[in-house]
């Protein structure tokens, strides 16, 4: 892991933020340096290399300053001698807030039920009141699990465990899919080693020939896009990530021969016209697999994860799958959140508030749930569980966990669609009210204005604490109007 110096982040910051001055970041540098002077690493290293090395992993993400000069003095109110006033009369008052958030997210640890599920609880909160409290968590947490090895391998599983049921899923949900991904990979060796030795193992040998063939292609690509003019920013291989083609792996009966994004083609355009114009000449020299081209421009990921892909039959029959972007939204597939506020004029139709409409509903929900051990079963469900995306029939997405059920749906739109219910169409057919939706499904809630109130078998089918939630209100609204009546 190579270690991050003052000059490697001055260096990153004057090709990332040009327009920048970085006199208040040398300060704080300098700030954070002195404070933590004679403290060590357990790698044996100076303190300050890991906030340096928090700052630099915001400054690739590309967050705005304010954020990466938190980044550098973030450990300095709970393990130095200076305050949170000795930072505000330094450095102002956002900085010092923006501070405080992180800190009370510190505390939160894998350990005791109790304990946990509060922390749980602080921490969603703090990320309502400013979502940069948990990107600044999410860069010190990937600079943190980069060293694991060092630690006692009880310590070092404790860690990798909370950071795959915890923080990864987060970023994920905060569409920082990067990050998200490194986490899990840095993580994989130590809650899973049996299962990473297996995958590495399975996977040496073919990357060297995907690696070849990859190139291959995207030299023919590349110069068919020249060849048409398209102004190419940047094209290059994706390797999938290792906890990544596991999961996968898993879902295909472990047959990497079904995997077809092992090394998957990103092309990176000025345009969204440029995309589509793209996507045009690569079907063109190639056959499109059926049922295999994702449009994710015109229809957005709740998260704001915005893409075309297609996968084509190449030569000799393999497959290839093409993922093509602008620079907008490559940067904000990369880093979700992180990316939103430098693009907010061009993303405007999924960031306002639909990014973080999720961590609103989730806080007024757990201000419900007082048992902490119900608290840490929903939240598991709802929170850290993968995700499908379903389509209502005008288009619009619905992010829902895996599993949901047309209830869910109906509740995650409306409370009071889901008390109209009385039947539902998924993909144009009848479905039963606990069919397990699928990602890409269209459902369309079929509803009778005579009905007020949801069954309560319904409980049994939700799946998403929300929408149990909903239904035990409503069903105890209709009981109070008997009772009056």
């Amino acid at each position: 892991m190579q270690k991050i110096t003052w000059e490697n982040l001055k260096s990153l910051m004057l090709r990332n933020y040009p327009d920048e001055d970085l006199a208040v970041l040398a300060k704080a540098y300098d700030f954070a340096k002195s404070a933590h002077a004679n403290q060590k690493r357990f790698t044996g290293e100076d303190y300050i290399f890991h906030p340096l090395a928090t700052a630099y992993n915001l400054a690739e993400m590309k967050v705005d300053m304010t954020t990466i000069i938190a980044g550098i003095l973030h450990d300095v109110p709970e393990d130095t001698s200076n305050t949170l006033d000795d930072i505000r009369r330094e450095f102002g008052d956002e900085v010092s807030q923006l501070i405080s958030g992180i800190t009370k997210l510190s505390n939160l640890k894998y350990r005791g039920i109790e304990r946990y599920a509060e922390n749980l609880r602080k921490m969603f909160v703090a990320m309502a009141q400013d979502p940069r409290t948990i990107i600044v968590k999410l860069a010190d947490r990937l600079h943190n699990v980069q060293s694991l090895e060092i630690h006692r391998p009880e310590k070092a599983l404790r860690i990798a465990q909370e950071t795959m049921e915890i923080y990864a899923p987060i970023a994920n949900r905060l569409g920082m899919f990067e990050l998200k991904s490194q986490l899990e990979d840095y993580c994989f060796p130590y809650v899973y080693p049996e299962e990473y030795r297996w995958v590495n193992a399975l996977i040496k040998d073919r990357l060297k020939s995907e690696r070849k063939y990859i190139d291959q292609i995207q030299k023919i690509a590349y110069r068919e896009l020249i060849k048409h003019h398209v102004p190419v920013i940047e094209i290059h291989g994706r390797v999938k990530h290792l906890y990544s083609l596991y999961k996968k792996l898993i879902g295909h009966g472990k047959d990497i021969n079904k995997i077809y994004d092992l090394i998957a083609l990103r092309i990176i355009v000025p345009t969204v016209a440029d995309c589509y114009w793209v996507l045009g000449i690569i079907h063109s020299h190639w056959t499109p697999l059926k049922g295999r081209v994702k449009d994710y421009i015109a229809q957005p990921k709740p998260n704001g994860y915005q893409s075309l892909h297609t996968s084509v039959f190449t030569d000799h029959g393999r497959v290839v799958e093409f993922q093509i972007r602008d620079v907008a939204m490559h940067e904000i597939s990369e880093y979700g959140i992180a990316a939103h506020a430098k693009y907010k004029e061009a993303t405007n139709q999924f960031v306002s508030k639909r990014s973080y409409k999720w961590i609103e509903e989730l806080i007024k929900w757990q201000q419900n749930i007082k048992d902490n051990m119900t608290y840490l079963k929903e939240i598991k469900n709802d929170i850290f569980q993968d995700r499908i995306f379903v389509f209502t029939p005008g288009g619009d997405v619905i992010d829902l966990p895996e599993d949901s059920t047309p209830i869910d749906f109906a509740y995650q739109i409306h409370s009071e669609l889901g008390a109209h219910m009385v039947g539902a169409l998924v993909n144009q057919q009848m479905a039963s009210l606990d069919r397990s939706l699928k990602s890409g499904d269209v459902v369309e809630i079929i509803k009778d204005k005579n009905r007020q109130s949801p069954s309560a078998d319904w409980l049994q089918i939700a799946k998403t604490s929300m929408a149990r939630e909903k239904i035990r209100s409503q069903l105890n609204r209709k009981r109070g109007q008997r009772f009056w009546n």
